[in-house]
Parts: C-alpha cells; sequence; structure tokens
C-alpha cells in the first residue's frame, strides 16, 4: 500500500497476534544500509532490491513472516500464500502524509498513486490475481475487522496445510 495507509500498525499488530516475525522492508533497509543511492526529488534513499532480497531470503524459506513494504514486484512470487493491499480514502492519507512532513510532489504523487490504485495494480501483475486482496483502512473499526479477517485466514490455511 500507499505511504500512510496503515501498513505498519497492522502488521506489526498481525504478527504479535498470530505468533509470526514482523519485517518492515524500510528499516531492514535502513539497518543493513541496502540501498543504491539517493532520489533527490522525493528526498529518500534508493532501495537495492536484490540486495533486500538476498538478506531476506533465508527468513522467508522458512516461512510464517508478516513483510511490510510498499511496493511488491521485485519480491519472488514463492515467498508469499497471500498479499495484502491496504487502500485509504485520500481525505484520511492526506492529512496522514501531511503530518509526516509530506508536501509537494511528494505528497501529490503518493495521493495519485492511491488514486489509480498503483500498487494493487502492481501487486495483481506480480501475483496469482486470487491470493491478492484489497482492505480499507481508514478508521481503528478497519483495522480490527482486517486483523480478524486475516486471522481467520492465517488459522484456515494453518488447518489446510499442516
Amino acid at each position: 500500500g500507499t505511504p500512510g495507509v496503515g501498513k505498519t500498525t497492522l502488521g506489526k499488530e498481525l504478527a504479535s497476534r498470530a505468533g509470526l516475525s514482523y519485517v518492515n522492508v524500510g528499516d531492514l533497509a535502513k539497518e543493513g544500509e541496502l540501498y543504491e543511492g539517493f532520489d533527490e526529488e522525493y528526498d529518500c534513499p534508493i532501495l537495492d532490491e536484490d540486495r533486500v532480497i538476498d538478506e531476506l531470503e533465508e527468513k522467508m524459506s522458512e516461512g510464517g513472516v508478516v513483510v511490510d513494504y510498499h511496493g511488491c514486484d521485485f519480491f519472488p512470487e514463492r515467498w508469499f500464500h497471500i498479499v495484502f493491499v491496504l487502500r485509504t480514502d485520500n481525505s484520511f492519507l492526506y492529512d496522514r502524509l501531511e503530518s509526516r512532513g509530506y508536501t509537494g510532489k511528494k505528497l501529490q504523487d503518493n495521493i495519485q498513486c492511491e488514486i489509480f490504485q498503483t500498487l494493487y495494480e502492481e501487486a495483481m501483475l506480480s501475483y496469482k490475481k486470487e491470493i491478492v486482496h484489497q482492505l480499507p483502512s481508514n478508521t481503528p473499526e478497519d483495522l480490527e475487522r482486517n486483523l480478524d479477517q486475516i486471522m481467520q485466514w492465517i488459522e484456515q490455511w494453518m488447518k489446510d496445510n499442516n
């Protein structure tokens, strides 16, 4: 999902409730300096995707990992049994991004990314359509519903695969 939709809040809570590992790819990249440059226009480092894959390969092969990142097109398809794309109405998202200090082109481009469903379409092109799901992420009630829904999916998956 787009920055500000609630991926980290959902991911951390889900991992805690389900007893899974949690990986925030942005934090992983920062800790390991997994970058290949700096984007002046967006004022942010450029992720070295190959190094991120190398860093995560062993952990992902063990399974039981919640991965939190805005994009997904560079992750191996074999890593995931299900992909959730969080969606937030622009009225909520604009305020969240502004409160993070996003301004100008960075703010506008992230809002546009959400309007045009860019990351949902990326997920649909990167994985089998039947494993990609959109979830609304506007309110605390949405968060609870999403957590309940994903926990039900995990429980069913465990029954079907263990």
